[in-house]
């Protein structure tokens, strides 16, 4: 193994395509297996049957938290290179100018240039319009196939294989979080004495740039790699049988037309059943042009100035990450003002918590979410943009308990005289930083400290923090140095309780970053979890 060590990779294109221009059934392909013959004369294990298609996204920059796409140069004029790229989702155009395909479809890329929306032509259908980037991938790149998860962490691997409809075997490849040039294989299985978990394996590079698991065993590429621990366990804990379902990716605008003009005619919005309502309007569930889903805040009459309301949407608008909640666009042209965003099917986490299916997470469910809120909130701490009003009831939920932050920046421009820095029925005191309130200070470390009250809230199911106190008595006991106690009635290890405190220092530089809060939830481990499964030689 003297090629074994994880080195750079020369050429990481080739380390992630397949070696020849592989396709599925290709013999000349299977013969470049570096490992064992299989069982049965290399027939297929009877527990697995490859998927016909393919899917995966388009790969991101590495370390970059930003899901925006960086531009690309367009091919030049005359350059005979094709660029072929394949469907991995379903998408129905919603405009004339907009294609419609089916997972497996391929297009030929004819401008990528728009961060959003790119020019094809259908190769089957010979239409020519725009498509949503995220929904396809190089044709024959590793991004192409269904168990490739380009951007997924450990956790949230975790959460996607153990849905109940995912059989024993169910498995992903993602990259690794800890070597840059590996990757980890995550697998569901089964125990009688631990029921359904997940285990995981690294992937490590060889200098050659090939794969391997355990020494004995080394691939050309992880198609290769797959393609063997499908007809052989080769000692996992299992048989690869299935990969695991992907959630179909965000699109960050209603349709292609409005990704620079979303001002809407509030026809086109037709409003079904109220969800609830804030402080400051009520939210419904609702359709645009009867078709695309989506929650819309109707914001009474003086709320807010029109215009400083449409300067700062137009600085939300610009603001994507996987855990913020999408805005579509907005209806101001009269009273009242639409706000029209993606709709998170569990509605708020505090009603979630408190009366929704969330009463019954579970303690690892409940770190799931706090690492999810976090990295929302790493993103705005890079871009520089306060909340101001971080708590559970401006944090929503959607299917397979995925959380999503809303309202960012909205607190900045309401001109209501209660929802200012006092004591008023509608400032929200409890999750307040001191500095805040008394000198309204806002920053980021305000909201570091409003995401330790949100902690609070999580962990105890909705509680409403500083119970029995009113907002004056808060304000006065804060300034004392009171905080908080750990709750005794709800699990909260002493590690989570001392890292609230720290949330919650009198002094803002002193408390932590949301980079760090980031990172601690998204690597703590509960007790019973193994970090990484070896394969014995």
């Amino acid at each position: 193994m003297g090629n074994k060590c994880c080195s750079k990779r020369q050429d990481q294109e080739l380390a992630l395509t397949y070696p020849g221009g592989y396709k599925k059934g290709d013999s000349s392909f299977n013969s470049n297996l570096s490992g064992p013959k299989h069982n049965n004369g290399g027939s297929i294990d009877s527990r697995y049957t490859p998927d016909p298609n393919r899917g995966q996204l388009i790969k991101h920059p590495k370390g970059g938290v930003d899901i925006i796409r960086p531009r690309t140069t367009p091919l030049l004029p005359g350059h005979n290179t094709r660029r072929i790229v394949v469907a991995l989702y379903n998408y129905n155009a919603r405009e004339e100018t907009d294609v419609s395909f089916v997972k497996g479809d391929r297009m030929e890329v004819l401008d990528d240039t728009e961060s959003d929306w790119w020019r094809v032509v259908h190769l089957k259908t010979r239409q020519e319009g725009l498509i949503p980037w995220n929904f396809v991938a190089e044709d024959r790149s590793v991004n192409s196939e269904d168990w490739f998860f380009e951007n997924v962490s450990r956790k949230e691997a975790d959460k996607l294989l153990l849905a109940n409809e995912n059989p024993r075997g169910t498995f992903l490849v993602r990259p690794s979080e800890h070597n840059p040039n590996g990757f980890s294989l995550s697998v569901k299985d089964w125990e009688e004495s631990r029921g359904y978990h997940v285990k995981h394996y690294k992937i490590k590079p060889l200098d050659n740039g090939g794969y391997y698991i355990a020494t004995n065993q080394t691939f050309p590429s992880l198609p290769a790699l797959v393609m063997a621990y499908s007809k052989n366990a080769l000692g996992l804990c299992h048989v690869l049988s299935s990969p695991c379902p992907k959630p179909q990716p965000q699109v960050w605008d209603l349709g292609p037309e409005l990704r620079d003009k979303w001002e809407i005619n509030r026809s086109e919005i037709q409003l079904i059943r109220k969800l609830g309502h804030g402080n400051f309007g009520e939210v419904y569930y609702g359709k645009w042009r009867n078709n695309i889903e989506v929650a819309v805040k109707t914001l009474r009459e003086g709320t807010m100035s029109t215009q400083a309301f449409l300067q700062e949407a137009a600085i939300m608008k610009k603001f994507r990450h996987s855990r913020l909640v999408a805005l579509y666009a907005v209806c101001s042209k009269e009273e009242p003002i639409y706000i029209v965003q993606e709709y998170m099917s569990k509605g708020s986490l505090l009603d979630f918590l408190r009366t929704g299916d969330g009463q019954f997470l579970q303690f690892e469910d409940l770190i799931y979410i706090a690492a999810q809120v976090a990295s929302g909130m790493e993103y705005l701490e890079l871009k520089q943009l306060i909340h101001r009003d971080l708590a559970a009831r401006n944090v929503l939920i959607g299917e397979n308990n995925v959380a999503k932050i809303c309202d960012f920046g909205l607190a900045r421009v309401i001109a209501d005289d209660e929802y200012c820095p006092k004591q008023g029925s509608r400032f929200p005191v409890k999750w307040t930083a001191p500095e805040a309130i008394v000198y309204g200070k806002f920053s980021i470390k305000s909201d570091v400290w409003s995401y330790g009250i949100l902690l609070m809230e999580l962990f105890t199911y909705g509680q409403v923090p500083y119970p029995g106190m009113h907002s004056r008595e808060v304000i006065e006991q804060i300034e004392r140095g009171y905080r908080m106690p750990k709750p005794t009635a709800h699990h909260l290890p002493d590690d989570i309780y001392s890292l609230m405190l720290k949330c919650w220092d009198a002094i803002p530089d002193k408390r932590p970053t949301f980079e760090f809060l980031n990172h601690y939830f998204q690597n703590f481990t509960i007790t019973s979890e193994v970090p990484y499964r070896e394969v014995q030689d």
